[in-house]
């Protein structure tokens, strides 16, 4: 077997926020502005998103598969805007999700959060 590495390791929740394996890079838990529209929100997740990838020298150009969920299914639309505006036509695979958080704030809190895998070869 290859090396693993994992980081952004939270000992509280108990996950990686990111862990390297082979050529992929699977990156969990991105949020951003929680509390804030949904725009902001995954504008923020996004953010995030980059942030994770910088750290393992990569960019959003290495994204292949993203599952993204939302308290609102409805709000595909305004992600889907977002996707276009930082992904420049090279768009991964991906699925989305109703879910309700079990996250402080209720549903007020937190409506959007995406995970990624990501290619590094």
């Amino acid at each position: 077997m290859g090396h693993i590495r994992r980081s952004d390791v939270n000992e509280d929740w108990a996950h990686a926020g990111i862990v390297e394996a082979g050529d992929f890079v699977f990156v969990s838990y991105c949020v951003g502005n929680v509390g804030q529209s949904i725009d902001e929100q995954i504008n923020g997740a996004f953010d995030h998103l980059i942030e994770r990838l910088k750290t393992v020298g990569l960019d959003l150009d290495a994204v292949v598969q993203m599952d993204c969920l939302f308290r609102d299914i409805w709000n595909i639309p305004v992600m889907e805007k977002v996707i276009k505006e930082r992904f420049s036509g090279k768009y991964p695979a991906r699925k989305s999700l109703q879910t309700e958080f079990a996250h402080r704030g209720g549903q007020e809190g937190l409506l959007f959060q995406l995970d990624a895998v990501a290619f590094k070869g």
